[in-house]
């Protein structure tokens, strides 16, 4: 089993060799063909569980990913009272099912602040919450096949240098020189050197062990069926019977953010997608970097056991039904791509495929802050496809937002309000290689 594993599936029905996908039949015939999801929103409230357990808190967390749990964490280091409700496991859905790309490169400029603060954050995580979780700080390399990509990379470095991240750009000859093992379509790249990668099994629980340590409250497997404000507080109902009076409220529901932001009378234009995930059986170590690609229709990483970790485009999903997973056609396009970029990957057979859900903004980047509605409601979510490396930090800044009320970050670009209007998408808008999702 690999280091990055996912929950297990049934054995994928394609092979890798020789750069041809051979499918298995039946399968390929039950397959639901991918799309881009629906928009979730509206209320929260629904039918009439009794009331068998009352908690009342300080702040009340609705999600339990890898930015609800470091919220948890961090505030009951300061002493408030905490209640983590999730559906099902922690981590079980975007935080836990993505590539795992530790990554500042290539992102959105108004991420890049929030990105760059959280990079510090994962550099101790083994001093915050016990365990590394894997993180590995290989570097980042992001390739060019073509004068076009080259172009916009260098224009991208450019950019980033004004926010103190340096990237170095690389030429055909370094990248044949240092990276043999790349494809002759490769004609050059930028590296970070600072990115890396981790495990995402591991990281949402593992903030959310070190949360229960420290005093909170976390309830797995308990769906939230109510959300309302009850006078001057939250009252949070779960289908287990719990009913938590809380002084804030936040919003950290991944895909299912959008239900509770339209609970309180923000609904925002939110999709859902699912990361198309494969992990190939354990290899000889070669790939010594975490590798995207411009346009990022392809990013792969190795693991230290050996395992390739790979991923590009989108499954199948169904926000109605709680339901995702990879599309054997979205893979094989992914093979055929990863074999282009690494070719001495045609051999290796391919053992498990993944997906989960995942909420996606039409502007590609988060909702983070307080409500525009509603007095001490904060809401993180819509990271579309690239929240894994933000998370830590995501917890740190929801911590300081609920105790001093803002937070050094700037947090102007995710505010919740610029739904109202028309959304354009930024030219610097990355292709998350956390995806599959986040890219």
């Amino acid at each position: 089993m690999p280091s990055a594993a996912a929950p297990r599936r049934p054995a994928p029905a394609w092979t890798a060799r020789g750069g041809v996908a051979s499918r298995n039949a039946a399968a390929c015939k039950a397959e639901l063909r991918p799309r881009r999801g629906q928009r979730s929103g509206g209320s929260r409230k629904r039918g009439g569980t009794p009331v068998t357990e009352r908690l009342r808190v300080d702040v009340a967390i609705v999600g339990g990913g890898i930015a609800g749990c470091s919220a948890a964490l961090q505030l009951r280091r300061h002493g408030l009272s905490v209640c983590l409700m999730e559906k099902g496991a922690l981590g079980s859905q975007a935080s836990g099912v993505n590539f795992g790309g530790v990554r500042q490169q290539g992102r959105h400029f108004a991420e890049l602040p929030l990105a760059q603060r959280s990079r510090e954050v994962w550099g101790r995580l083994r001093e915050l919450i016990g365990t590394d979780c894997e993180f590995v700080p290989s570097g980042h390399i992001k390739l060019a096949r073509n004068d076009a990509d080259l172009t916009a990379l260098e224009r991208y470095a450019a950019d980033a240098a004004k926010f103190g991240l340096e990237l170095q750009m690389m030429g055909r000859k370094r990248v044949r020189d240092e990276y043999p093992w790349l494809g002759e379509n490769v004609i050059g790249g930028s590296l970070a050197a600072d990115d890396g990668h981790a495990n995402p099994r591991l990281v949402a629980p593992a903030f959310g062990r070190a949360a229960r340590v420290a005093g909170a409250d976390l309830r797995e497997f308990a769906r939230v069926v109510e959300t309302a404000r009850d006078g001057a507080r939250f009252r949070v109902r779960c289908g287990t019977g719990l009913e938590v009076s809380a002084s804030f409220l936040v919003n950290t529901a991944g895909a299912w953010g959008g239900e509770i932001a339209g609970a309180f009378d923000e609904p925002v234009p939110i999709e859902t997608t699912a990361p198309n995930m494969l992990v190939t059986e354990p290899l000889p170590s070669f790939i010594n970097r975490s590798v995207g690609v411009c346009g990022g229709d392809v990013y792969l990483r190795q693991v230290a056991r050996g395992n390739v970790v790979l991923g590009g485009g989108h499954g199948w999903v169904d926000l109605s039904l709680e339901r995702s997973r990879p599309s054997s056609e979205v893979s094989a396009r992914a093979i055929d791509k990863a074999l282009e970029v690494v070719p001495a990957l045609k051999s290796a057979l391919i053992i498990r495929s993944w997906s989960g859900i995942e909420g996606t903004m039409p502007d590609d980047i988060p909702v983070i802050g307080f409500s525009r509605t509603t007095p001490n409601l904060i809401h993180a979510f819509g990271f579309s496809g690239h929240g894994f490396q933000l998370g830590p930090v995501i917890g740190i800044i929801i911590d300081e937002l609920v105790r001093t009320g803002a937070s050094p970050s700037p947090l102007g670009a995710f505010d919740i309000g610029r739904f109202n209007g028309a959304v354009q998408r930024h030219a610097s808008a990355a292709n998350p290689e956390e995806e599959g999702a986040k890219r």
